[in-house]
């Protein structure tokens, strides 16, 4: 491969700080692999004083391969440090601190160390075990902001998390922390950076070490990474970075979308060169993905050209709900299969994976072979679906105490579970119990009404029921009130199990197939077309690319508001539309529960005439 007019301009820069801003299937990692030749060959920089970071093992690992492949000899390939931004601070640290692999906490242990300090407060009560769990997590990651941010606790100050102040459960974590003499992933650049600046001797020993620093996904940088970068490369500033601000989809993990534009504001004399050539999609995707994205504000001017012609252009299909999208992606899927493209040259791309659970179970049913890059939680495991299996079961004829004891206040209906005298519960000794409270007495004739007018009606029909004529969403939204929850999280579920239950005819049927869930497990296929997020795509290339639901409330994502948000969910879009080398096609869906939906803001902006 012979490098381009721009990709030779930025392997030859030689010293102080440079910018590469490097579009998608630009050949970023070739450059950043021929640049390391470069100075070791060129500039004669020894190979030792050159530092090469990365976001993941697996880049760091592709880029010193990359490396070798241009020097079968492997010549200086041990010498050179390839590494994440955690692997090379702990090495820092490790010169420091009597640190060892034990004194990392795993995210099992920081999980069960967060949920210890909830549990001693007695702030968990009246949270489902799915809800409690969520909490820990959204805990985690406002910790981990915090720290990555360098943000300071009085600007937390006001932040909760449900009902918990967040920066009363930080204290408590890095107490116990501290007395456990354990340290997380954040800590290690915090560590890093504090020690840089209070020991000058120990920061010149790593200056003098590494001269110069290569960084790749330079705009996943978080600001805590940043500063310590920034005093590793003085007083030379030999910072090449590598990134393209169009693809900064980590916000949520603290990553500054805007630090491509800082590093050019903090080294004034920065180089800038731009890989503007894409090698990897055709024309007709790199002009549509353009058109979308360059209605951000927030993002570096770029012109981005193409090499590949096509009489295709991006395909943008209406649907009438997510069956007809199923059925429409297996047809589409089929027809590319059966022209010869490899299964695992076709990608579908969803934003969370509530989008493709249907698509999922059909094609099982169809026994069409696939592999997933994201493990999807069994959603028959969480309370508000319990629930209305437990309704349906009331309704299929089975009587267990659990089974009341699950929904007899669900909406709320003032049962005692004193009421539930055996393990096998009839509405007759229910009647009896309350026998002296005609209030009662009338509530639970209401009950028994409604569990009955539910029998004989499709899965669908009988959610229907549950969620608008006996109140079970008024019941969701009450509960999510008092417990300071996002309703949205819980109907939207609800929605997702609807139409997956839409399938079948009876509630037999549907509860049959529920059982069986519970026994298989998913399995880790290494064969069959992709089913991805789109945050787990990025980076990777498919030949065909489906971007499914792609409606309002999907993506952009309901919970984004803000122009900020909404600009990191475009660029999302944008990531999932330049993973696509030859075919696009987007879909979305016009209604769902017998309410209509809308395309996308971006399909909006795709549509609109140049």
């Amino acid at each position: 491969m012979n490098l381009n007019r721009s990709q030779e301009k930025a392997v030859a820069h030689e010293n102080g700080p440079c910018l590469v801003v490097a579009g998608p299937g630009s050949g970023k990692t070739y450059t950043i692999a021929t640049r390391i030749k470069y100075l070791i060959q060129t500039c004669k920089v020894r190979p030792e004083e050159i530092l090469v970071i990365t976001f993941t093992k697996d880049a760091a690992k592709e880029m010193k391969n990359r490396y070798c492949h241009m020097n079968q000899d492997n010549l200086h390939s041990n010498e050179i440090t390839f590494g994440t931004f955690h692997g090379v601070y702990y090495s820092i640290l490790k010169r420091n601190y009597s640190f060892n692999e034990k004194s990392i906490l795993t995210e099992k242990e920081k999980f069960i160390l967060i949920k210890g300090i909830i549990e001693q407060k007695g702030q968990f009560k009246g949270y489902s075990l799915e809800d409690f769990d969520e909490l820990v997590f959204g805990l985690l990651q406002d910790i981990g902001k915090i720290k990555n941010g360098l943000v300071t606790l009085a600007d937390m100050e006001e932040k909760k998390r449900g009902r918990i102040p967040v920066v009363e459960v930080y204290k408590d974590y890095q107490r116990l922390k501290k007395k456990e003499n354990k340290i997380d992933f954040e800590d290690m650049i915090l560590l890093c950076y504090k020690l840089f600046q209070n020991n000058s001797e120990e920061l010149l020993f790593w200056q003098k070490k590494f001269k110069y620093i290569l960084v790749d996904e330079f705009q996943d940088v978080n600001k805590a990474q940043y500063e310590v970068l920034k005093l590793l490369a003085l007083p030379e500033n030999n910072l090449f970075v590598v990134g393209d601000d169009d693809q900064a989809i980590y916000g949520f993990r603290g990553a500054k979308p805007g630090i491509m534009e800082d590093f050019l504001q903090d080294y004034p004399k920065a180089e800038r060169y731009d890989l503007n050539v894409n090698y990897r999609s055709t024309k007709h995707i790199i002009r549509n993905s353009m058109k979308v994205i360059s209605n951000n504000k927030k993002r570096l001017a770029k012109d981005i050209m193409g090499r590949k012609d096509s009489k295709e252009t991006v395909h943008v299909q209406e649907v009438k709900d997510v069956h007809e999208e199923s059925e429409y992606l297996i047809e589409m899927i089929r027809r590319y299969l059966e022209e010869g493209v490899q299964p695992e040259e076709i990608a579908v791309l969803y934003r969370t994976h509530m989008e493709v659970r249907v698509l999922k179970e059909k094609l099982e049913g169809q026994m069409i072979p696939f592999q997933m890059s994201d493990h999807i939680p069994n959603i028959y495991n969480h309370f508000t679906v319990k629930d209305i299996v437990a309704y349906l079961r009331l309704a299929a004829g089975e009587r267990s105490r659990k089974l009341f004891i699950q929904i007899g206040n669900k909406p709320l209906r003032y049962l005692s579970r004193h009421s539930f005298t055996k393990e096998e519960v009839s509405f007759r000794d229910l009647k009896n119990y309350y026998v002296n409270q005609d209030w009662m007495h009338k509530r639970v004739e209401e009950m028994e009404r409604d569990i009955r007018n539910l029998s004989g009606k499709s899965p669908y029909l009988a959610i229907s029921y549950i969620r608008e004529k006996m109140g079970y969403d008024k019941y969701l939204i009450e509960y999510s009130k008092e417990r300071n929850l996002e309703p949205g999280e819980f109907l939207v579920r609800l929605d997702e199990i609807q139409e997956l239950s839409k399938s079948y005819t009876t509630v037999y049927e549907w509860l049959d197939h529920i059982d069986e869930s519970y026994k298989q497990k998913q399995k880790k296929e290494t064969k069959g077309i992709i089913l991805s997020s789109i945050h787990a795509s990025k980076g990777l290339e498919y030949s065909v690319v489906f971007i499914l639901r792609s409606n309002e409330g999907s993506i952009p994502h309901r919970k984004a508001e803000t122009r900020a948000e909404i600009e990191e969910e475009r660029r999302l879009f944008y990531v999932a539309m330049t993973r696509a080398k030859e075919k696009l096609i987007i879909t979305y869906i016009k209604e769902q529960r017998g309410k209509d939906l809308n395309p996308s803001l971006f399909v909006k902006e795709l549509l609109k005439p140049l």
